[in-house]
């Protein structure tokens, strides 16, 4: 038979049964759009957490504390802490491919000021921070280095602090108290978001490190270390720079273990990739199985037509048709089905994800590479499921196919 004729054979029997036909294409139609949605919502996330980590800064390096250990068990990252100003200063002057580096001072309370109270994160830093988070001054200005030194109480306020504070005045000029400690409001940051990790990145309030290590945090021992590396290139470099001028720092001989940790922008990007990389493979997987389900329903349907058309294929069979002919018949017309099924299903994906996208706080991204790997799959699964039928109506004997009623 002719291609052209197997085809229009095909339509044929579809159109005969419409509705039949239909109700038999659905689960290719959900199967095959499932798949592109939850691989699209899948590979969405993975690009939000890239882009907020992305916007944790420009070649990120963070140098947590060490570990402590009782009963020889981790107290975690940063529960024996041996990090000073004396480990900056040393850094600052040793490092050669440091862009910037800026310790991190935690500390936190009650604010108050402007229209009432607010609980929110201190932190302590130098000038360099801005450089390294690649955060903007909104309105005013940051804190110079002789701020620094002289431990000013000033401070820049990030956007949740100003929304709450002082929603109908302007905040620069004005003093807020923190835990009680009078500081005077000089900058505002522009707005950045959630992190990564869900964290309001605008509830925040940077002041000079000096001061929050003397008058807040009340100790000698810094919390982390923010540093950026000269470029994407010299991370690594920069990584073994850190740690050779920190054990010299503590002094610690070639066969102890690091008293601290140190990781970059590209570890907690993988890591949290890799994380998002395996959803989306679960996902898939799952809505995969929607098309064998298909699969199932199309080889029950052509079992069926195989029954409803014995008499025709008996006489196909007797005026001379071979069975590879009767079983190609057949089994084009489960393909057809199968791939007008997975066609339907491709634009009912679009038309979801374009919902998504628009009127839901979800975002999806449709990748061509999954949208020709699911509808040549739905021609697969036609094929394999599609055979057995196919090969049962070939086989049919010609006389008894010709008796049957």
């Amino acid at each position: 038979m002719k291609w052209q004729n197997l085809f229009k054979s095909a339509f044929r029997s579809m159109l005969r049964s419409r509705m039949r036909s239909l109700l038999t294409t659905l689960g290719i139609i959900i199967g095959v759009s499932a798949v592109i949605v939850m691989v699209a919502i899948g590979q969405g996330a993975q690009r939000d957490i890239e882009n907020q980590i992305s916007a944790l800064g420009t070649n990120l390096i963070i140098i947590y504390p060490g570990a402590s250990r009782v009963g020889g068990v981790s107290q975690g990252a940063g529960s024996f802490n041996r990090f000073t100003m004396d480990d900056i200063d040393k850094l600052t002057k040793e490092t050669t491919l440091l862009e910037g580096i800026s310790p991190v001072v935690r500390s936190g309370g009650q604010i108050v000021g402007g229209a009432g109270n607010w609980s929110t994160a201190v932190y302590g830093v130098s000038q360099d921070y801005l450089i390294i988070r690649d955060w903007k001054i909104e309105s005013g200005e940051f804190f110079t280095e002789r701020e620094i030194r002289a431990k000013s109480k000033v401070a820049v306020l990030g956007q949740t602090i100003v929304k709450n504070l002082f929603t109908d005045s302007d905040p620069i000029g004005q003093t807020v108290r923190i835990r009680n400690v009078p500081f005077k409001v000089i900058g505002v940051l522009t707005a950045k978001g959630q992190s990564a990790s869900g964290v309001d990145q605008d509830d925040m309030i940077l002041a000079p490190s000096t001061t929050v290590l003397n008058r807040l945090a009340g100790g000698r021992h810094i919390s982390y270390i923010f540093a950026s590396a000269v470029s994407l290139e010299k991370l690594e470099d920069a990584q073994n720079e850190i740690r050779a001028i920190l054990r010299e720092a503590h002094k610690l001989n070639p066969g102890d273990d690091d008293d601290f940790t140190i990781r970059n922008q590209s570890e907690i990007a993988d890591a949290a990739s890799e994380t998002s990389r395996v959803l989306t493979l679960l996902l898939g997987s799952i809505a995969g199985v929607s098309l064998i389900v298909g699969g199932i329903g199309i080889m029950n349907i052509m079992l069926v037509s195989v029954t409803e058309r014995t008499r025709e294929i008996g006489i196909r069979l007797a005026i001379g048709a071979r069975e590879l002919d009767i079983m190609i018949q057949f089994l084009t017309e489960a393909v057809v089905l199968s791939l007008i099924g997975g066609l339907i299903g491709i634009l009912l994906a679009f038309g979801i994800v374009y919902i998504l996208n628009d009127f839901s706080e979800l975002s999806a991204v449709i990748n061509p590479a999954i949208v020709l790997l699911a509808f040549i799959f739905s021609g697969a699964v036609g094929i394999f499921f599609g055979f057995y039928p196919a090969r049962k109506a070939s086989r049919l004997n010609p006389i008894d196919a010709l008796r049957y009623e």
